[in-house]
């Protein structure tokens, strides 16, 4: 009883709080039914509509206690900084064992972003903390934010449950090592597990939140006590190690001699951190830029994604097509290129236009201004540009770029239209007359290919190309002012095909062998990258 007391009193934020006039609160929000009926209370600015940055607090109590009114005073002062924060109530144990509170917080994280705008919920920018068995949940659904194992079986399954960033509070992160450590891990873990380590030494691995750290995983925060007898110390000291070895933005915030659950001048100091952690996580300027890729690889997808983290929003099938196109309104369009398919999407992923008339295999699709569509066909050697109706307005056909011995093709605001030739590794531009008007080969042009080519804001002209990969700034004369990578020893590319211009200036691409996305700065550093896995990425947009 008295362990049970001491979870029960130690969190900072333990009495329910009045709720302030700036403040609107919806209590008892039924978010997910699985086994039993489980709640948020959230609250949020009252005076403003705007999506805020979000916060999920998770209540400790050894897994088998506490009430998520422990976190109503800390998502009150969230509110007044500006953010929606969400307390909730999760399945305890021993009647519900691992991994139903982990389930529970995610379909919370889910049930967010799915009434996003019901409760002014940016559901770009939500964190999530916790206390003890909170925190441990809090780092659970931080670290397997991209795996599908924790999602249970609960409402919402079409959001993701990924967060941006955590704020953990002496949570435990390695149950292996808990035994000997704890005053009272031999009394809560076999409840929350299902037995002792030596009987079920597999589910204190599972339940473990050290062992899901990759270098896919969110910003988070450790606060801990070096005093600590119910959750040592070094179990933030080992989560740290590891974060940083996976190249994670990850702080610790060591109290000297405080113990388990803070009081005073170390509350108000662990306070601070978790606000000032979130603000740079969370807070507007640090919002991360929105991205789409096609997948041309296996998997055959568009996928909406979080730069530079990665994080995967949704995806939609696209057959192995290349190219991706960001339109207003949360619309997509793209090539569906083994179905001979041009096709638009609302940002539900329902169809709304469709063009496959005549096609083969379309590898290129481009929304002009004029409302009309580009789509270049490298089967046929062909770039339409057709109407809203379907009809072709413009055409060009060359049997030089039939065969598939062409790539990408983009319209300038000139007017004019970019042809990638592939196979030769040249890029041509073809006026309204159906003259080349422009053109440029690339040396060594029978032994490289050339993926796509856009004209930039300055008239300069950006080509990517492949043996060596290489990312080019050509002027009007056809003259190198830029390479990024090529021969180079410092950057290296497999393939370099599709590109953007990220709202920073800076460039996007990929890396279509490498299997990466590379953001590269003004002067050609590598200032982001990220590994994409079994996804091979020919195209990459950012999103309107």
């Amino acid at each position: 009883m008295r362990n049970l007391v001491f979870f029960l009193t130690t969190l900072a934020w333990s009495q329910t709080a009045s709720v302030p006039s700036n403040v609107q609160a919806d209590l008892d929000v039924e978010y997910s039914r699985v086994g039993e009926r489980v709640f948020v209370d959230i609250f949020r600015p009252a005076a403003s509509s705007a999506a805020n940055p979000t916060v999920l607090a998770i209540h400790g109590g050894g897994f088998r206690a506490g009430k998520r009114t422990s976190y109503h005073q800390l998502c009150i002062k969230l509110a007044q900084r500006g953010y929606t924060c969400a307390s909730m109530s999760y399945r305890l144990a021993p009647r519900h064992q691992f991994p139903a509170p982990v389930e529970d917080a995610k379909a919370a994280v889910r049930f967010l972003r799915a009434n996003a705008a019901k409760y002014n919920v940016d559901p770009l920018r939500i964190g999530v903390t916790g206390g003890s068995a909170g925190g441990h949940l809090a780092l659970m659904v931080g670290l397997t934010g991209p795996l599908k194992i924790f999602e249970g079986s609960g409402p919402h399954l079409d959001q993701s449950s990924a967060v941006q960033a955590v704020v953990n509070y002496y949570g435990p992160t390695d149950f292996t090592q808990s035994y000997g450590k704890s005053v009272d891990a031999h009394e809560v873990l076999p409840m929350f597990l299902g037995g002792d380590l030596a009987h079920n030494r597999q589910a204190h691995i599972a339940s473990s939140p050290l062992y899901y750290v990759t270098p896919l995983s969110p910003p988070i925060l450790s606060i801990h006590g070096t005093k600590d007898a119910y959750v040592a110390y070094e179990q933030s000291a080992w989560l740290l190690s590891r974060l940083v070895s996976a190249g994670i933005d990850a702080e610790l915030e060591t109290i000297t001699g405080a113990g388990h659950g803070f009081k005073g001048p170390d509350a108000d100091r662990a306070e601070a951190r978790l606000f000032a952690y979130f603000d740079k996580h969370l807070k507007p300027g640090t919002q991360q830029s929105r991205i789409l890729v096609s997948d041309h690889g296996p998997r055959g997808e568009v996928v909406a994604m979080l730069w530079p983290s990665g994080q995967e929003l949704f995806t939609r099938p696209n057959e192995r097509g290349h190219d991706v196109q960001s339109l207003p309104g949360g619309r997509i369009l793209y090539t569906v290129g083994a179905k001979g398919k041009v096709l638009e999407v609302d940002a539900e992923g329902r169809e709304v236009w469709a063009y496959s008339t005549g096609l083969e295999h379309p590898l290129a699709a481009q929304r002009l201004a004029n409302g009309n569509t580009l789509i270049g066909d490298a089967k046929q050697g062909r770039v339409i540009e057709v109407d809203k109706a379907g009809k072709i307005v413009w055409e060009y056909q060359s049997a030089d770029l039939a065969n598939m011995r062409m790539r990408n093709a983009n319209r300038t605001d000139a007017g004019t239209t970019l042809i990638a030739v592939e196979a030769v590794a040249k890029i041509i531009e073809v006026d309204r007359d159906k003259k080349i008007v422009w053109q440029w080969q690339a040396p060594n042009g029978d032994k490289r290919r050339l993926y796509q080519g856009k004209r930039l804001k300055n008239g300069h002209t950006m080509v990517t190309l492949s043996d060596p990969g290489e990312v080019l700034e050509l002027d009007s004369a056809g003259q190198v002012v830029r390479s990024v990578a090529g021969k180079q020893p410092d950057t290296q590319f497999g393939w370099a095909s599709g590109h953007t211009v990220l709202p920073n200036g800076n460039w996007l691409v990929s890396d279509y062998t490498g299997r990466r996305l590379v953001e590269i700065d003004g002067k050609g550093n590598v200032v982001n990258q990220l590994r994409t896995g079994a996804r091979t990425i020919a195209s990459v947009t950012t999103v309107e």
